[in-house]
């Protein structure tokens, strides 16, 4: 279930606007617009922290991996824990597709 703290109409709009992204290169084109490049690489940070905590990582091999902070990588893993379920969403289809 969606946190209703985020659904509102301009979040709604966003989320949309990537659902119509249709290949990597317009992904690529659409986020480097729409975020920094710290914006981006923060995300980008926080998923793999994601996957590598699904695979039993410790801290230590996901900080040398990644350089995320441990205060980042607790975050990951109470969102993993206790969250909405959209890390694991994604992970798993990344991973269907992966063995495609």
């Amino acid at each position: 279930m969606v946190n209703p703290k985020l659904k509102d109409e301009l979040n709604t709009q966003l989320c949309n606007a990537v659902l119509k992204l249709e290949n990597l290169e317009e992904c690529y084109q659409f986020f480097e617009d729409i975020c920094t490049i710290g914006e981006l690489k923060a995300m980008a940070q926080r998923l793999e922290v994601a996957r590598m905590l699904q695979e039993k990582n410790t801290y230590e091999a996901i900080v040398e991996r990644t350089g995320a902070s441990t205060a980042t990588i607790s975050r990951v893993k109470r969102c993993l824990n206790y969250g909405a379920d959209g890390y694991s969403l994604v992970l798993e289809r990344m991973k269907e597709a992966e063995e495609q």
